[in-house]
């Protein structure tokens, strides 16, 4: 489903910005004046939001919440909020929203709203649209099914061997991540338990000692966790429970040596990916 820059930017921006709570920054005012996010006057030949292409007319202002953030937090802080949006529906795949009319309903200047969403472009959530700014991936139940696969293919293998050879005592020491990722599920939220899930999941392959397996399985694994399209956005909380109940009992296994029930318990987490 497409939809245009004015109409997607005002129906799926506001839901955004009721998900999250963003308090205003000083430089979202000197943004408007003609100054950038650091407070600094903005060069002659230094282009705006709309040179950049992005397009901005017609799009509906709001009110900026009150309260006062460091401003080095403030890309990290969208980033959440855009990730907890897009995993609650609240983002809903094939609207498009632009980085300024983000940035006003955050209270916030274009540019960390645009760093976010170029993170996001990076692990797959949402794409460039030339000038117009930043739609939300499509992904159908194909794409899901086979980043899942994708997966069990990568992280599988690696919880065997690593089973094998990884001690008890340092299994133990992943108890409170797995702990949390109960905690997580139990709240029902799908964004807490996904920031969970995956702390967890990097956690363990940290033990293989491969950077860039962290880094590939960590990126496969946030695009597994975007809703499809046309199906319900959100897991519901019996199935977020029971997925966070084998991290606890894969521990279980790894801790106690037993391989085979490892490898059971590794072929069912897997099989239904979180």
């Amino acid at each position: 489903m497409k939809h245009s820059a004015q109409g997607a930017a005002g129906t799926g921006s506001g839901a955004a910005a009721a998900a999250v709570r963003i308090p205003v920054q000083p430089g979202a005012a000197d943004a408007a004046r003609g100054r950038d996010d650091r407070g600094r006057a903005r060069d002659a030949g230094e282009p705006d939001g709309a040179a950049r292409g992005e397009h901005t007319h017609g799009e509906p202002s709001a009110p900026r919440p009150r309260g006062l953030v460091r401003r080095s937090s403030v890309r990290g802080q969208i980033l959440d909020a855009l990730r907890s949006a897009l995993a609650t529906g609240e983002l809903r795949p094939g609207e498009v929203h632009s980085a300024p009319v983000l940035g006003e309903r955050f209270g916030v200047s274009a540019t960390p709203v645009r760093e976010a969403m170029q993170q996001l472009a990076l692990e797959g959530a949402v794409e460039v649209v030339p000038n117009r700014g930043f739609r939300v991936v499509e992904r159908g139940d194909r794409e899901l099914a086979e980043l899942a696969e994708v997966r069990a293919l990568i992280e599988a293998p690696v919880w065997l061997r690593l089973g094998r050879t990884v001690p008890a005592e340092r299994w133990a020491e992943l108890r409170p991540l797995a702990e949390a990722t109960v905690r997580a599920a139990s709240s029902g939220c799908p964004a807490t338990y996904a920031e969970a899930d995956r702390a967890f999941h990097r956690a363990v392959l940290a033990l293989s000692g491969n950077e860039q397996l962290v880094r590939i399985a960590g990126d496969v694994h946030c695009r597994a966790q975007w809703p499809p399209a046309g199906s319900p956005s959100v897991r519901g909380r019996a199935d977020l429970v029971a997925d966070a109940h084998q991290h606890t009992a894969l521990l279980d296994a790894l801790i106690a040596g037993d391989p085979d029930l490892v490898r059971t318990l590794v072929g069912e987490h897997f099989t239904g990916t979180a």
